[in-house]
């Protein structure tokens, strides 16, 4: 019988809607900053996306060529992180990277009020637990399949890895940190760390061949092993397992689970600088970004366009 690959234990909902912490994949790679195929030579749609997100190139796409400009020239403004009237390689990367995190951003802010309890607009530890744990809190029981006591000091543990200042109140960005913990390099640490902990069952504080395989596969009497299993052991042994010493330690364990191999944001970073600074000097003016702005978001001749719900921003 095959269990689910979760980084933390599947949890049942404690109060309302929310639940603790939970992460739904072991491996958290880059995923690619589009579906579409990256061809300029056909159209600029893979860009289009990478760098406004999926929703927001749609959106785009119906606009006029005059008010696409427009647009884009207040995003311009936006990206230019340090106000100097250019947008370097950087900021043209942390502008994409910030683009692909926007469902991560809309998660939260969906979550955010049923959190924020005296909207005062930060979270302290105190609200989420009283939130996500009231039932327990309220007649805390020793039986049943989740032991919510360790659960909750697990949470305490990640949450004051989250809050920077050490005061137990987030913000949203730490808040957001707490809940996404993959997608910040500070949070790295407490991700492998509660891995090694879900995974581990002899407490050694390694991740041995037997413990990995237990992780995604509980074989049932007589039933034969199936081909990907094997497949699983060879990966253990050749990429998991650096060292050879048949386990995996927190190095080799966030090698697994964060693998930093390849970096899309920095690539389409270098693809649209390259298409688009026409003098060479490595940085982007708002001239050169509106000329290019068909590289940028696109847009169609279109009266429907003017009809199209405008965001805040623009």
């Amino acid at each position: 019988m095959v269990r689910p690959l979760l980084m933390c234990f599947v949890l049942c909902v404690v109060s309302g809607s929310s639940k603790p912490t939970e992460q739904k994949s072991r491996v958290h790679a880059d995923a690619p900053l589009s579906e579409l195929e990256h061809d300029d030579q056909q159209n600029f749609d893979y860009d289009h996306e990478a760098f406004l997100g999926r929703e927001e190139a749609r959106s785009f796409e119906q606009l006029r060529p005059e008010e696409s400009k427009r647009r884009l020239s207040i995003i311009v403004d936006k990206i230019d992180a340090d106000k100097d009237g250019f947008v370097s390689e950087a900021e043209l990367r942390d502008w994409i990277k910030r683009a692909q995190m926007q469902h991560v951003y809309d998660s939260v802010e969906g979550q955010w009020k049923d959190f924020d309890l005296d909207g005062d607009g930060r979270v302290t530890w105190d609200e989420y637990k009283n939130v996500t744990y009231s039932s327990y809190l309220e007649s805390p029981q020793t039986d049943g399949d989740y032991n919510y006591t360790q659960m909750m000091m697990r949470d305490e543990r990640r949450f004051r890895v989250a809050d920077g200042n050490g005061d137990m109140v987030a913000d949203k960005q730490e808040f957001t940190s707490f809940l996404h913990p993959e997608e910040y390099e500070h949070m790295k640490d407490i991700v492998v760390q509660e891995t090694i902990e879900d995974i581990d069952k002899n407490g050694d504080g390694l991740i041995d061949l037997q413990e990995y395989i237990g992780d995604m596969y509980m074989s049932e009497d007589g039933e034969a092993e199936p081909d990907w299993v094997t497949t699983e052991r060879q990966q253990f042994a050749e990429f998991r397992d650096k060292n050879g010493d048949g386990k995996m330690d927190k190095e080799e364990t966030l090698d697994w689970i964060l693998p930093a191999d390849y970096d899309h944001a920095v690539a389409e970073a270098k693809h649209l600088l390259h298409e688009s600074d026409s003098d060479q000097d490595g940085k982007l003016t708002k001239e050169e970004i509106l000329d290019k702005y068909d590289v940028f978001v696109g847009s169609q001749v279109t009266d429907f366009g003017e009809a199209l719900l405008r965001h805040d921003e623009f």
